[in-house]
């Protein structure tokens, strides 16, 4: 949906959604490069439920802006139920969660925001697999838009694109 907004923009050469691997050390490495080079001010990490938390360790890591959809705050202990095989709601295909990729997750928690100003949250109080209560107390101070129902993977975010595209600094 973002990367069609961005086509219609005349702007998909500055769009990066490359498909992260299952290990958060690869997936962090993977994003980094995809962006290696850029000025940390030309970088705004889109990152939803684990995307997320990985947006909000960029952000700190490098200076960039984060707009979080739904992050997950602890997975590390929120995905400790799902090791092993997982099926790929998106694509097909399955992937297997280990318990080397919690000690991963562990090892990219950020401790707090230091800049609440880098960060757009987007929250659902629907969210059926993440409490949304916990998004909005670790980041509390930052810009955010909470929606009343929808659900976790926010299935009316066309009525808000827009504005992740505005923090973003794109319209």
């Amino acid at each position: 949906m973002l990367a069609e907004r961005m086509t219609a923009l005349g702007r998909l050469d500055e769009w990066r959604c490359p498909q992260l691997p299952v290990s958060p050390r690869e997936a962090i490495a993977l994003a980094e490069q995809a962006v290696d080079g850029l000025p940390p001010e030309q970088v705004c990490v889109i990152g939803s439920s684990l995307g997320g938390y990985y947006a909000a360790w960029l952000a700190e890591r490098h200076g960039y802006r984060a707009v979080l959809l739904n992050p997950a705050v602890d997975p590390g202990r929120d995905l400790a139920s799902y090791l092993g095989p997982q099926v790929l709601w998106h694509g097909g295909g399955e992937i297997v969660v280990e318990p080397g990729h919690l000690d991963e997750l562990r090892a990219l928690a950020v401790a707090s925001i230091t800049r609440p100003e880098r960060y757009y949250l987007i929250a659902t109080t629907g969210d059926e697999v993440l409490d949304y209560r916990d998004m909005l107390k670790f980041y509390a101070g930052v810009s955010t838009t909470l929606i009343e129902g929808s659900d976790h993977g926010i299935s009316d975010f066309a009525d808000y694109r827009d504005r992740v595209l505005a923090f973003c600094g794109i319209v």
